[in-house]
């Protein structure tokens, strides 16, 4: 039987690690490409759909299972495991160099959901009920993010300050990707998810999150989205927008058989 040296032994050790932090690094990737295919396969309009914005039940699948597979990564075992070699992944993968673009990257989508139409986009709502539904589901989504954080207190990779899960930033990409795939259908929504997905990735490439934070972050994110889109019929109500609005014509009119003066007046209602 031959023997390796020591050398030898710990270059083949390492290789080894190495092998095994890219493979998670790619089932990072599959994971969250999977998550944003899975809405490119949801029906969508020919154009932007003006479908009710209710309350549906499935509408909660993808973001519930993105929300407790989250949870169960802060202190199950295995899963840590998980987060650690991803960790490893993305430090080899790092070196010194970081990018703190998603720092300000974050808004892009939730931009976007508020300003595409003043480009061309055909948006499902007008400009206050955009700027509504996206106040509404950025307060949900601070409430959410905020109040776990709170109340986990998971300890992020970097610094060991306690608030790290859920992924704020992520959640503020991913409410804002959805905001834009429900305004604006789903060819802008694509865009939106990928630039979303960009942003989780930078936050473990820059050591800010673990795995499951961004996961869980996603789902909150997701869910926040619908909650803004789900309470915009009763702020309609509320604040009178759903009101039609009558249009009144009037239309003076003169005889010169009889002299006298008229007026039709039409109203539409």
């Amino acid at each position: 039987m031959r023997l390796l040296s020591g050398s030898r032994w710990n270059k083949k050790l390492k290789n080894r690690n190495m092998n095994d932090r890219v493979r998670w690094i790619a089932l990072v990737c599959f994971f969250l490409c999977h998550v944003l295919m899975g809405w490119a396969q949801q029906p969508d309009c020919d154009s932007v759909c003006t479908k009710p914005d209710r309350f549906q039940f499935k509408q909660l699948i993808i973001p519930s299972a993105l929300i407790t597979v989250g949870s169960f990564g802060v202190e199950n075992g295995w899963f840590n495991s998980v987060n650690h070699d991803v960790k490893d992944g993305f430090e080899d993968l790092r070196k010194d160099k970081r990018f703190r673009i998603d720092d300000y990257l974050q808004y892009l989508p939730v931009t976007a959901n508020v300003t595409l139409a003043f480009l061309g986009a055909k948006s499902k709502h007008s400009f206050r009920e955009r700027v509504a539904a996206t106040a509404t589901a950025y307060a949900a989504m601070g409430l959410m993010v905020n109040v776990t954080k709170v109340s986990v207190k998971e300890r992020r990779p970097g610094s060991g300050a306690r608030n790290s899960f859920p992924s704020g930033h992520t959640a503020t990409a991913f409410m804002g990707a959805e905001l834009v795939r429900e305004e604006y259908g789903m060819g802008y929504g694509l865009g939106a998810y990928a630039v979303a997905t960009s942003i989780a990735f930078l936050r473990m490439y820059n050591n800010r999150h673990w795995l499951n934070d961004v996961i869980g972050g996603a789902g909150v994110g997701i869910l926040s989205a619908r909650i803004g889109y789900w309470l915009l019929p009763w702020e309609s109500r509320l604040f009178g927008w759903d009101k039609k609005k009558t249009a009144i014509s009037v239309t003076p009119s003169y005889q010169p058989e009889d002299k006298s003066l008229g007026m039709a007046v039409f109203v539409l209602f």
